[in-house]
């Protein structure tokens, strides 16, 4: 199904291969380990995955066992039971169970179906329930993530709604066909889905059976025009469970959303890996043409030159490890800056809240409060945080383009000194805003904004840290109680939210300032540090008399002409990932 695709990534990761084997015969064996480590073998690792949401009786789950071709998930379990399914390809039936903590362990298979209904223990410390089974539609790499259905999709599950689904390369939204596009679905696509994963959402209508002939074109048309209302040209399947399940998979309309899906994951999500991988490929080939350079300098000199240059490169990395300390430094200044002031925001919106309450539950009924307050928290506090999220996301987006314009400006600098050692000029190294991007594993910066990116996760974050605290507003209390202990509860819960969720701010832009910090170290010694390498490989094979210099141009001059011919092979493949048509469109 995804057999272009796959051609594709072993073109590139032969193309890539070639690239590292180059290295290691230049000596750049650093750089070598890290194509093949960070982009080579991610390449191999990676896979498709499909989210499947939908709320609760929808239909979702057996639509699932449907697309796997068998009943393996148990139908109607409840929400409050379910767990989060990842489905991956196994040669045979096996399941774990992924512990929040972590930590895994092994399910018998069998017991994967009273599991998920929640009869063995509490899934309070389940993070996910791993089946793999030898299903067509798995063996092309394709997680399938069957999430539980709600009928509160914003909020309750925030953890697929901020973690599963930005992360994921497609979205199959159910929809019941007996009851198209309730308004809580509509709701959630447009406050929720939509702005997130706006391309990559296909709709299912489940249960499709329910229709006559007669009626499923009008029926299908009237899908296609209230969700046209929220995005351009959705495309809608429609589709029988049943049908597939009893063996009549040609008219189920599983095979037509199959095709849309591998062509969609081929065409669109593929070429994103792809391209990801050859422009890394494509940068380190820069990198390696300077160690060619320097190989080639190192020819004509003796070993006591050969030493001095290399000792005078040591101490000069030294000295730039006190540039590098100040980039370190700014880091460390400006992520403290935005927690305390994150933190500070934090209080401010407690207290406002706090102070709106006494007016809300004076002119409220004990009866409007059972049934409001509790959303009235909730929805107070995700605004603020959709707001406060999306302000740390663009200032800790700031702060990394700062640091890449500073390592470039530093990298010209010692770009300079290195040539001025070696005796003549070396290619300036060129340092990207994308390179940051895809050494910290964030894709699509270019498009999407770094900011908005980190903001959703840090969003889901959140709301998954605040959920327990304000779902206490909701436990162990009488309507009689609810108008008296108003002021007093509401308080501690919004208190107790954000004791939970403070550490949560901090531990994530911790963690994004710890990932910026080590690619500035990173960048900020690659260039000597790989002319260092690729002096020292010379130095031992001078030594140990293994080349003379005639030998060493002719293999500088072929290591040229390799690498050419592969930076040409990479520019090749990644002008065709440009020019790949879907639908009559260029997909660029």
């Amino acid at each position: 199904m995804l057999d272009a695709f796959h051609e594709r990534k072993l073109e590139v990761i032969s193309a890539l291969a070639g690239l590292t084997e180059l290295g290691r015969e230049v000596g750049a064996n650093t750089l070598a380990d890290r194509v093949s480590a960070d982009v080579v073998q991610k390449l191999e690792r990676d896979r498709f995955h499909l989210v499947v949401v939908g709320e609760f009786n929808h239909g979702k789950t057996t639509f699932v066992n449907a697309l796997l071709g068998q009943n393996v998930l148990p139908i109607g379990v409840t929400p409050t039971t379910a767990v989060i399914h990842h489905i991956v390809w196994g040669e045979e039936p096996k399941a774990r169970v992924v512990n929040t903590d972590g930590t895994d362990e092994p399910l018998p298979f069998d017991d994967v179906r009273s599991f998920a209904a929640g009869g063995q223990r509490s899934q309070d410390s389940v993070s996910y329930l791993e089946v793999a089974l030898p299903a067509e539609l798995l063996r092309e790499r394709i997680v399938l993530v069957d999430t539980p259905g709600v009928n509160d999709l914003s909020l309750t599950r925030a953890e697929i709604t901020y973690g599963y689904i930005p992360r994921s390369d497609a979205v199959l939204f159910v929809i019941d066909a007996g009851q198209p596009l309730k308004e809580s679905e509509r709701q959630f696509l447009e406050h929720q889905l939509i702005g997130k994963s706006r391309d990559k959402i296909v709709f299912v209508v489940a249960k499709a059976d329910i229709w006559s002939p007669a009626e499923r074109e009008e029926a299908l048309a009237y899908v296609q025009n209230r969700l046209g209302a929220l995005v351009e040209a959705p495309p809608v399947f429609a589709v029988s469970a049943q049908a597939a399940l009893a063996g009549r998979r040609e008219e189920s309309g599983l095979v037509e959303l199959t095709q849309h899906l591998t062509q969609f994951l081929a065409e669109e999500r593929g070429k994103i890996l792809l391209d990801n991988a050859l422009g890394e490929g494509l940068s380190a080939a820069g990198v390696l043409s300077r160690g060619i350079d320097a190989r080639r300098r190192a020819a004509t000199m003796s070993v006591a030159q050969l030493d001095k240059r290399i000792d005078l490169l040591r101490q000069d990395l030294a000295g730039h490890a006190d540039t590098i300390e100040e980039r370190r430094l700014m880091i460390r200044e400006e992520s403290g800056s935005i927690k305390a002031w994150a933190r500070r925001d934090l209080d401010r919106f407690c207290d406002d809240v706090v102070r709106q309450l006494p007016a809300v539950v004076e002119r409220s009924t004990s009866s409007d409060l059972k049934q409001h307050l509790g959303p009235f928290l909730e929805h107070a506090f995700k605004e603020w945080a959709e707001a406060e999220t999306r302000e740390i996301g663009a200032s800790l987006e700031k702060l990394a383009e700062r640091m890449v314009a500073l390592v470039k400006d530093d990298a010209e600098d010692v770009g300079k000194r290195v040539s001025d050692t070696m005796g003549a000029d070396l290619v300036t190294p060129s340092i990207e805003v994308d390179r940051f991007a895809y050494d910290v594993g964030i894709f699509a910066v270019l498009s999407v904004g770094m900011g908005v990116l980190f903001a959703n996760a840090l969003l889901g974050g959140l709301l998954i840290a605040a959920a327990p605290a304000l779902a206490l507003w909701n436990r162990g209390r009488t309507e009689a109680e609810m108008k008296k202990r108003a002021l007093e509860l509401a308080p501690v819960v919004l208190r107790e939210t954000a004791a939970k969720v403070g550490p949560k701010i901090d531990q994530m832009v911790d963690e994004f300032a710890e990932r910026l910090d080590q690619w500035v170290v990173t960048a900020g010694q690659e260039l000597h540090k790989e002319i260092i390498e690729v002096l020292a490989a010379v130095q031992t094979e001078r030594r140990d008399g293994s080349a003379d210099r005639d030998q060493e141009l002719e293999a500088c001059t072929r290591g040229e002409t390799r690498l050419a011919e592969v930076r040409a092979r990479l520019e090749e493949l990644r002008a065709a990932l440009a020019v790949r048509r879907i639908g009559g469109e260029v997909a660029s």
